[in-house]
């Protein structure tokens, strides 16, 4: 059975849990407070992977459900959480399981709602949350070209010479058009970061981007190897600086 392209992250998930990043905690703060999280509210996170995302919204005593379409990153997943009886993990396709409309306060996505597409996530998201709740959208964009202009150089000739994959990431996704489906209200705030990686870490990082995942048999040691000499030979490490994007919107009573 072929995997489903939805789930490039599912065949590594103990990498995914290590090495992708976590956002920051004033993201979470904005999060929370825009849907004023606590008890006797009730959030959806579309596909947490293994909870980059997850615990904050665990912490102010919402109860919490999370829909994940992987099984062993949900596996991860629950048995991470397994503390908290305020957290509910299913397992499925979030545009099919049959949850109640207008049953949540807050469905938020970290870096994965644009799997879905705006045609299906936007009227799903809009059915599932109470007239007023919040819908939150963040991802991280990176540059490591600025810090690193000569490193870059050099890797983008490995690239140039190895990069060969079957399963391109392609996905484009329109946050700022959820208006036109039902919503009011955005607000975009960007939340800065820097981070620095030795050679061998950065290559861990970098295999576990769904595009990367799928790197050809054939190409993945000369391009990783040669990924991780080109950072050896520029002194070891390589800078990554960027910033946390979040989206926030609020459904129209109307709807």
């Amino acid at each position: 059975m072929k995997p489903d392209p939805r789930t490039p992250f599912d065949s590594v998930p103990e990498a995914f849990d290590r090495w992708r990043p976590r956002y920051c905690d004033e993201l979470f703060d904005c999060v929370a407070a825009r849907a004023a999280l606590g008890p006797g509210k009730k959030s959806l996170e579309i596909g947490p992977g293994t909870g980059q995302a997850t615990e904050f919204a665990l912490r102010t005593g919402a109860d919490c459900t999370a829909v994940e379409l992987g099984a062993n990153l949900a596996a991860v997943c629950e048995r991470k959480f397994a503390r908290y009886p305020n957290f509910r993990l299913v397992r499925g396709d979030f545009a099919a399981i049959p949850f109640e409309p207008a049953s949540f306060d807050l469905v938020y996505s970290a870096a994965t709602i644009q799997w879905i597409g705006e045609e299906v996530a936007y009227p799903r998201c809009r059915d599932l949350l109470r007239p007023g709740g919040t819908l939150a959208m963040f991802f991280t964009k990176s540059d490591y070209r600025t810090p690193n202009p000569a490193l870059y150089a050099d890797i983008q000739k490995v690239y140039d010479a190895w990069y060969r994959t079957d399963t391109p990431y392609t996905k484009r996704f329109g946050y700022e058009n959820a208006g036109a489906w039902g919503f009011r209200d955005m607000e975009r705030r960007e939340f800065p970061f820097r981070r620095t990686y030795a050679a061998e870490d950065y290559v861990a990082f970098i295999g576990t981007h769904s595009d990367h995942i799928g790197i050809r048999p054939d190409c993945r040691e000369p391009f990783f190897g040669g990924i991780r000499a080109a950072i050896e030979r520029h002194g070891g490490t390589l800078e990554v600086v960027g910033a946390y994007i979040l989206y926030l919107w609020t459904k129209d009573a109307r709807y």
